[in-house]
C-alpha cells in the first residue's frame, strides 16, 4: 500500500520532524493540531473556545485539502491541559461535528506544544 504524505499549502508549517497527514488506503491520519494562525505561524491567544475553535479550521484545512468534511472523520482524539475546559470545548467542538459523530477519547495532559491549551488529531475514511 502506498504512502502519502499530505502538506496543505494553506496550513501552518508544521512545529517538528512530522507532517499534517498522511494517507494510506482510504484511510487519513492527521496529525494532532494545535491553534496555529497559518497566516503567521503564531499561537492564537485566548481561551478554550477561541483556541478549539482555530485548532478545528486547522483540522478543516487538512480535511478539505483532500476533499473530505467532517463527516469523513471516524475517530479523533482531544487533548486538553485542563478537563474543567470540557464543557466549553465540547460547544466548540459540536460546532464542527454536527452528525453521525466519530468515535473520541478526551485525555487531560501536562502541555502541549508552544503553550496551547488543546490539541487535536483525526482519522478520517475516504
Amino acid at each position: 500500500m502506498n504512502k502519502t504524505i499530505i502538506k496543505p499549502a494553506k496550513s501552518a508549517p508544521a512545529v517538528g520532524p512530522y507532517n499534517h497527514a498522511v494517507r494510506i488506503g482510504d484511510l487519513l491520519f492527521c496529525s494532532g493540531q494545535i491553534p496555529l494562525d497559518p497566516a503567521t505561524g503564531n499561537l492564537v491567544v485566548g481561551d478554550i473556545k477561541v483556541q478549539t475553535d482555530r485548532v478545528l479550521q486547522n483540522v478543516k484545512t487538512v480535511l478539505e485539502d483532500q476533499g473530505l468534511t467532517f463527516s469523513n472523520v471516524v475517530k479523533s482524539t482531544v487533548f486538553v491541559t485542563n478537563l474543567a475546559d470540557f464543557a466549553a470545548m465540547n460547544e466548540v467542538y459540536a460546532k464542527y461535528f454536527t452528525t453521525d459523530f466519530p468515535a473520541r477519547s478526551t485525555v487531560q495532559v501536562a502541555a502541549l506544544p508552544k503553550g496551547a491549551i488543546v490539541e487535536i488529531e483525526v482519522i478520517a475514511h475516504f
